[in-house]
């Protein structure tokens, strides 16, 4: 009887789990394109982030994960980070959103901070998010 109560306690945690993924919050290194989050409001070392169905009021929508070639042991330049960005994340916004023309939408990324990128974490996500930091009611893929 007590092994039938585990084993249905643990399925009920892992299909709850399952069931409400994309409303639990998360590490930011696991957003993939396509993946709509809240944005945190702070400027600092970023490791969780608010997911949120793309249907449902939103700040930010992935559109391109990737990793920086540098090797391990080049030393951390933020500008290294951001002319990478740049050359990778205005191609993906276009492709994603289907256009340039997206009025009011910006990119933003996260990107490791000196120790992570001094232990090997090259990855950078970028993500489209509105300039007057409203929500977006719907992914706005395609739009």
């Amino acid at each position: 009887m007590k092994i039938l109560i585990r084993v249905l306690l643990i399925g009920g945690v892992l299909f709850g789990a399952y069931v409400f993924r994309d409303r639990i919050s998360g590490s930011a290194g696991d957003l993939q394109v396509g993946d709509c989050f809240d944005v945190p409001a702070a400027e600092t070392d970023i490791s969780d982030v608010q997911h949120h169905p793309c249907t449902e009021p939103h700040t930010g929508e992935v559109v391109y994960v990737g990793k920086h070639p540098a090797a391990k042991g080049t030393p951390f330049a933020e500008s290294l980070l951001m002319e990478f960005a740049g050359s990778s994340c205005l191609p993906a916004f276009d492709a994603y959103v289907g256009s340039n023309s997206a009025d009011g939408v910006d990119i933003g990324a996260f990107y490791p901070v000196v120790k992570d990128w001094d232990s090997g974490d090259r990855e950078i996500t970028c993500y489209l998010y509105r300039v007057d930091g409203t929500a977006m009611p719907a992914s706005l893929k395609a739009s």
